[in-house]
């Protein structure tokens, strides 16, 4: 079983990244997207999107750390790419999942599946690219407006050279409304030689179980679930394996919540950290009770001291 902490944008950043993937559980962690158009990246760019480039691009606990890049210019993806290769990225991963309407109308992320063979060229073009020894792998919904091109568009991807592919379970038209359709990965896993990661709406040991059984992918990428429950990998690792499955524990998570906010001080304002601190409470206070009462205080805070003492209460 693999399981990669996923991409998302604004959200799990380099800090992030370290923080989750420290918990245990994961076998890798997807970047943040770098949105490629008609240029040629600098290094800073890169580096920016992925400070783990300036190591040895993994995270602190030694998770690989795979580099993603979105867009719809073959040569352009393919020189970037090159580019990621050369500054440490071990992988390389493409986009054709993000539902964003800006991302739609600069040709990319999810708009790419109306068209299966432009989708084949961008992921040869990148393969062609780098070193056989680095995976190039994607990600994609199951369509754009529905889902009569996901086999298609998964063959697309596996023909050119991808070494595996992440799908999560919806159209981009139906965006995040539950629930994540893992039936269709079924045949799609059924219809690959390479492994099919299934994505969407995984947020328990008994979501994975109950994936695994209907679309039968071993293999998943969690977003949302691993914001609401950081210690959501380690659980389903240990749960499968018949190992002691952790309990969420309040006052560990307010650790991790403190922890990272720690580490967001060294490249963020206050104002920020604060932000980025609301923002986790807020996805987390759906599955955590505890959390629902104290983002109700940290909401109209305006003070990171102030936000940090009320975490910090639990921890006494």
């Amino acid at each position: 079983m693999k399981i990669l902490l996923a991409p998302m944008e604004g959200v799990i950043d380099h800090h992030m990244r370290a923080i989750l993937t420290g918990v245990g559980g994961y076998d890798g962690c997807v970047t943040e997207f770098l949105r490629i158009t008609d240029q040629q990246l600098p290094a800073r760019v890169f580096k920016r999107t992925a400070p783990e480039l300036l190591g040895d691009a993994h995270t602190p606990t030694g998770q690989p750390v795979i580099f993603q890049l979105l867009g719809g210019d073959p040569e352009m993806m393919a020189f970037n790419a090159r580019k990621a290769v050369e500054l440490g990225a071990p992988a390389i991963d493409i986009n054709f999942g993000c539902p964003s309407k800006f991302v739609s109308r600069k040709n990319g992320g999810a708009v790419l599946l109306r068209e299966p063979q432009r989708v084949h060229s961008i992921v040869a073009a990148v393969r062609e690219a780098v070193d056989m020894s680095v995976p190039v792998t994607a990600k994609m919904r199951l369509g754009y407006e529905d889902d009569t091109l996901a086999l298609e568009n998964a063959l697309a991807i596996e023909s050119a050279g991808a070494a595996e592919l992440a799908v999560h379970a919806r159209t981009k038209v139906e965006g995040y409304r539950p629930p994540a359709r893992w039936e269709a990965l079924a045949p799609l896993r059924e219809a690959l030689s390479i492994p099919l990661i299934a994505n969407g709406d995984i947020r328990s040991v008994q979501d994975y179980l109950r994936c695994r059984e209907i679309s039968g992918c071993n293999d998943i990428m969690l977003g949302r679930g691993a914001i609401c429950n950081p210690y959501l990998a380690l659980q389903i690792k240990n749960g499968t394996s018949k190992e002691e499955t952790p309990d969420v524990c309040w006052e560990e998570i307010s650790i991790l919540i403190i922890a990272c906010a720690e580490r967001m001080k060294q490249d963020y304002p206050n104002k920020h950290i604060i932000m980025r601190i609301k923002q986790w409470l807020g996805m987390m206070k759906e599955q955590q009770p505890q959390a629902r009462e104290i983002f109700k205080q940290a909401r109209v805070m305006k003070e990171l001291k102030e936000v940090e003492n009320i975490l910090r209460e639990v921890t006494q």
